[in-house]
């Protein structure tokens, strides 16, 4: 009787080996080649990448990433011809990924964003851009933030969403940058005679650039002063080293001409009734 079970037994494993070792083989032979066949199709995308100029930051995650879904269909093919029920699997992936997604909702945005921005390239690496009231040199641009250092020595890292979704100013894509220097100019004097002695102080400054030519103008009329916006154009590297010269020289120039401003010297106490 137990003979007979053995002898069962082994017809099985028999019967087993025969239909599994054929489906065996096969897979080892479609993992080998198709294991293969991904890395010269990574391959061949790393180069069609780096043909087309898309960034040095965003080659290797897109290559790691078609290298990690084409190995992954390969092993979806050998599951399947092993004879696996790969529904269950499908559904439990189809889950997690959903739960992922929007646990990860504001990240997932962040680098969708950084793909666009490192496709796109509306900015490169030593840049100088300004995102909403933010202004700075673009120190690195990653998948899901760019660092911008700014004039103050002062690193931002700004999400790649919240760059994707406002408007965003390259000032090194002209090459030059425009500052927007506040003059004050009293009510008594010309602004003739007052905007050629700032032309003249500007001239002083040996970092404006000679075209365009400065705009001075009235920016709005105060309590005490005439109020003068006055804009020359500099390289952005320049921006705060122009800044303090342009206004120290206009200070300069003010001083020797007597163009005198107003000011409160001091403060009154006023009197308090009963």
């Amino acid at each position: 009787m137990e003979l007979d079970k053995l002898n069962e037994y082994f017809q099985m494993a028999v019967d087993q080996a025969v239909f599994y070792l054929p489906r065996i083989i096969a897979a080892g032979f479609i993992l080998w080649i198709g294991f293969k066949i991904v890395r010269k199709l990574v391959q061949w995308i790393s180069a069609a990448l780096k043909r087309t100029g898309f960034s040095e930051t965003l080659r290797p995650f897109l290559s790691s990433t078609a290298s990690i879904i084409l190995k992954g269909a390969v092993l979806f093919v050998i599951a399947s011809i092993l004879g696996a029920d790969l529904t269950g699997l499908v559904a439990i992936l189809a889950a997690a990924g959903f739960a992922v997604g929007m646990a990860l909702q504001g990240s997932l945005g962040n680098f969708a964003s950084g793909i666009l921005i490192l496709t796109l390239k509306p900015y490169k690496i030593g840049d100088w851009i300004q995102v909403e009231d933010k202004f700075g040199r673009v120190k690195e641009i990653g998948i899901f933030s760019t660092d911008v250092l700014t004039p103050g020595n002062k690193i931002l890292i700004i999400p790649n969403s919240k760059i994707t979704d406002s408007v965003v100013t390259n000032y090194s894509e002209k090459g030059m940058i425009r500052l927007e220097l506040e003059v004050s100019m009293p009510y008594e004097e010309s602004f003739p005679k007052v905007k050629e002695i700032i032309e003249v102080a500007l001239q002083e400054v040996p970092k404006i650039l000679e075209t365009p030519n400065p705009e001075i103008g009235i920016l709005n009329f105060d309590s005490h002063n005439i109020q003068l916006i006055v804009r020359p154009y500099v390289l952005p590297d320049d921006f705060w080293e122009v800044t303090f010269a342009a206004n120290k020289a206009i200070k300069r120039a003010f001083n020797r001409s007597n163009i005198a401003v107003a000011y409160s010297e001091g403060i009154e106490i006023g009197r308090i009734g009963e």
